[in-house]
This record gives C-alpha cells, structure tokens and sequence, in this order.
C-alpha cells in the first residue's frame, strides 16, 4: 500500500500586526466567498466584498471559478471609484493567500488573514454571506451563470439601495455612505 501524501494547507501571512477599527469608510474591506450551482449541477462562485464601516457590498463576482488574478482585477475596478482600503480582512483560502495578491497588496494595501478555523473573526462578510444566502441563493434556482449575475446583482442593488440596517441608524448602506463627512 502507498502512503496518501495530503496537502498541506496554506495559511497567509498578515502584513499588518494590529487591524485598525473600520471608523470611516475604506478603511477596513472584508472578502468573502460563497458556493452554489446551476440546475446542471456546474458550480458559481460568489466574490464578496464589504466595507466594514458603511456595510456595504463594494464586489459582485460571479463566476464558475474565480482565481487570485481574477480577485485581484474586481478589487482594482472597485479601487478607481473608491480608492483603496487601509486594510483587507480575508480568510486563508487559495485565492487570497497566493503569491499574486500578496504581492499586489505590498504597495497598495495591508492583508489581514483571519486564523484557520475562526469564521467569526471576519463577522461583517458571514453576515453578508448568511443574508445572501438566505434571501437570495436559497430562494432561486439558476439555470445559467449569465441568470445568477444578473439575480445577485439585483439583490445586491436592493442590499445596498433599500434594505436599512439598524446599526447605521436605520439608513441604507449606500445612503449612510453618501452622508458620511468622516473620510
């Protein structure tokens, strides 16, 4: 019998020591994945992006599969409207802890890797994975990758537009994001 050899997993390594509290916005951007599939049984991939601070989603990839680069080139789309985050709190999957985003973070911004096993450090992007989930993904079925971006991205039209959050005052995220003055 041959020895299975297992993969190690990769954990990243954080570039900054301290993560600063997200009291404006842009400060601190939370990323996210989540899972679902299309009636053929093909995987979609959903890239989440939040800024902590204004509880916003900022990215809306959805794709069948989504790799460092493809990460890399929405969070620079976002970047030329918003500029970029202080700090981008993540988990240690594949797509955030390769030798591409680390790389692209050294002059841009600090990576902040949550410890293997603890989802709860990254609350803001659970909690906007869990709403998505639940009000979004479990309540539609896609036929196609092209229908699943066009749902989610509605919902994540109302999400930001329409739906208020009692932490922000009972503001929408986008509307407590255009009032506030403390950038």
């Amino acid at each position: 019998r041959i020895p299975q050899r297992r993969r190690r997993k990769r954990t990243g390594t954080s570039t900054v020591p301290i993560i600063p509290p997200a009291d404006k916005p842009d400060a601190v951007w939370a990323v996210g994945f989540q899972f679902d599939s299309t009636t053929d049984g093909r995987p979609v991939k959903i890239a989440t992006i939040v800024d902590e601070h204004t509880r916003e989603c900022l990215g809306g990839l959805v794709e069948r599969s989504i790799t460092g680069d493809d990460l890399i080139d929405e969070l620079d789309r976002i970047a030329l409207t918003r500029g970029y985050p202080g700090v981008l709190r993540c988990d240690n999957g594949p797509e955030l802890a390769c030798d591409a985003m680390a790389e692209w973070a050294r002059e841009r911004v600090g990576l902040a890797f949550i410890p293997p096993g603890e989802p709860w450090r990254n609350g803001y992007v659970e909690s906007f994975n869990s709403r998505i989930r639940d009000e979004c993904l479990n309540i539609n079925i896609f036929w196609s990758l092209a229908q699943a971006r066009v749902v989610i991205s509605d919902w994540k039209e109302d999400y930001n537009h329409r739906r208020r959050h009692s932490s922000l005052g009972y503001q929408a995220p986008a509307v407590y994001a255009a009032a506030c003055t403390h950038r």
